[in-house]
């Protein structure tokens, strides 16, 4: 039964890997008046928001948006371009990339799907190498889409997308490459256009900074050729009719009215801020959140310096320890929720968040807590992370951190 009267004192810390904590601005945003979404101020709305949503994925090609979840736009990327039957390779990262491979055998598609083995291979990213070797196999090029997630959320990874297009390129293979960058958006470098994704999946409660309910495709010249001939079942799903309603600033069904009020509030905070300055922040919470991991003496979940996510943080718990218990004591008794480890991670790990309406002392507070939790939870720890992490963000601006 839910606890109506759990309204401790402070402000609840929501340190998990989206939905990220909204800023005002953009709550404000959001409580606007609801307009007519056939009027002539939401087309005027529509058509503003459609053209600086290109800016952030970086694409001078249109961007699909959906009142749902990112699940939704997995969906959508995978019916709007293939057919039934046709073989897609996917790359095991972790929980989600294993959850877009259920959901493509559940839409009648034959995903291959390849990584490295057990719980090791989700703590290293997309491995290139392995694409372009299978790819290389495919002969008569049955394989009609690659499919691999950009950031994953469930073990703090970020993978090499320019990688994936070479070794495409390099097989000489036709296959489209889709992409999910739902928790990477806005907060990891991305660019659809120039790394030759063809439908690249997003979301808003991750770097956007809004509430869950709102979800894209970005798509090229290829994908919406390939949409011409696909042949699974669509309709709310479809490009064609949304492409047609979008030129005018509008959609062929009811949209996200009061959600794209706030998405017009945070892609305008975004372009304000440039994402170059975005990025390098994330980049930075990134860092001084590890330094803190390091010196308790614990693992990072993922194992390669190269692919951090500047996202998230996977903290790996010392053998016998069940990070779930630790996590509800952190929660408890200090009021904040971090990520749980996931799928083949259960239990082994917890997530912390870097990412939304956040800063320096917001990440102070969420170190003291895990600390705090761990140490209630008879953790051993090497040294003080909160001590470590203070002196790296009073000495690493984000002038000098670049």
């Amino acid at each position: 039964m839910l606890n109506l009267d759990f309204h401790p004192s402070g402000r609840h810390f929501l340190q998990i890997p989206g939905p990220s904590p909204v800023p005002d601005r953009i709550l404000r945003a959001m409580s606007l008046p609801t307009i007519d979404h056939r009027g002539p101020e939401f087309g005027a709305l529509g058509r503003e928001i459609l053209g600086k949503i290109k800016k952030v994925f970086k694409t001078r090609n249109p961007v699909i948006i959906y009142p749902a979840s990112g699940t939704g736009a997995w969906e959508a990327a995978l019916i709007n371009t293939l057919s039934p039957g046709d073989q897609v390779l996917m790359f095991e990262t972790g929980h989600f990339a294993t959850l877009w491979q259920k959901m493509a055998r559940r839409l009648g598609l034959e995903p291959e799907f390849i990584g490295l083995p057990g719980y090791e291979g989700w703590r290293h990213g997309v491995q290139a190498d392995m694409i372009e070797t299978r790819l290389k196999q495919d002969g008569d090029h049955r394989i009609k889409a690659v499919c691999v997630v950009h950031n994953e959320t469930s073990t703090g990874v970020t993978s090499d997308i320019a990688a994936v297009r070479r070794a495409i390129d390099a097989a000489g293979h036709p296959a489209l490459l889709l992409v999910d960058t739902i928790s990477g958006l806005a907060s990891a470098d991305y660019r659809h256009d120039e790394w030759g994704v063809d439908v690249t999946i997003s979301g808003s409660q991750k770097g956007l900074m809004l509430p869950p309910g709102i979800s894209f495709n970005a798509i090229s010249d290829k994908a919406i050729a390939a949409s011409k001939t696909a042949l699974l079942p669509k309709s709310f799903w479809a490009w064609d009719e949304i492409l047609e309603s979008n030129q005018n600033g509008y959609w062929p069904y009811t949209p996200s009215t009061n959600l794209l009020y706030g998405l017009n509030e945070s892609l305008d905070m975004l372009l304000e801020e440039g994402f170059e300055h975005v990025f390098a922040r994330h980049q930075r919470w990134g860092a001084g959140v590890r330094t803190a991991v390091e010196a308790w003496g614990l693992e990072i979940q993922c194992l390669e310096p190269a692919v951090y996510s500047p996202v998230l943080t996977g903290v790996v718990m010392p053998e016998g320890v069940d990070a779930d218990a630790v996590r509800k004591i952190i929660y408890e008794r200090f009021d904040l929720s971090l990520g749980a480890g996931l799928g083949k991670a259960k239990g082994r790990m917890f997530r912390i968040g870097h990412l939304g309406d956040c800063n320096d002392l917001t990440l102070i507070a969420t170190l003291g807590g895990c600390e705090a939790g761990m140490k209630l939870a008879g953790v051993e720890l090497a040294s003080s992370g909160v001590t470590e992490a203070l002196d790296y963000f009073a000495n690493h601006t984000l002038e000098n951190a670049k």
